[in-house]
């Protein structure tokens, strides 16, 4: 049987209210940090709700700019398209022209 060693009851007491002590100051350091962590989290999701209303704007800004674009697209594609077409009667109207020329002339 283990031998256990009897404080007076004073230096128990004694130890005890030191232990306390201790334990108290652990708790008021641990609720601290608790504190700061809670602070912490508070601003971290204030930042991920900044950064989400921005990614919201964004993404609604690219939507427009697409849109903005695929309309430019098909403008520049119609202006092709008659471009194209004044280019191919231009050419039939010379080649038109030049046959109409006597042989003479259509040489010089």
């Amino acid at each position: 049987m283990a031998v256990t060693k009897q404080l007076p009851a004073a230096e128990e007491e004694k130890l005890l209210r030191q232990r306390n002590e201790e334990l108290e100051r652990e708790l008021r350091k641990s609720q601290e940090r608790e504190e700061r962590m809670k602070a912490e989290l508070q601003r971290a999701r204030e930042r991920l709700r900044v950064a989400e209303e921005a990614e919201e704007r964004l993404c609604s800004q690219l939507g427009e700019l697409e849109a903005e674009a695929v309309d430019q697209a098909r403008m520049d594609h119609a202006r092709i398209l008659a471009l194209v077409d004044k280019l191919s009667q231009a050419q039939r109207l010379l080649q038109a022209s030049a046959l109409a020329l006597p042989p003479g002339l259509a040489s010089k």
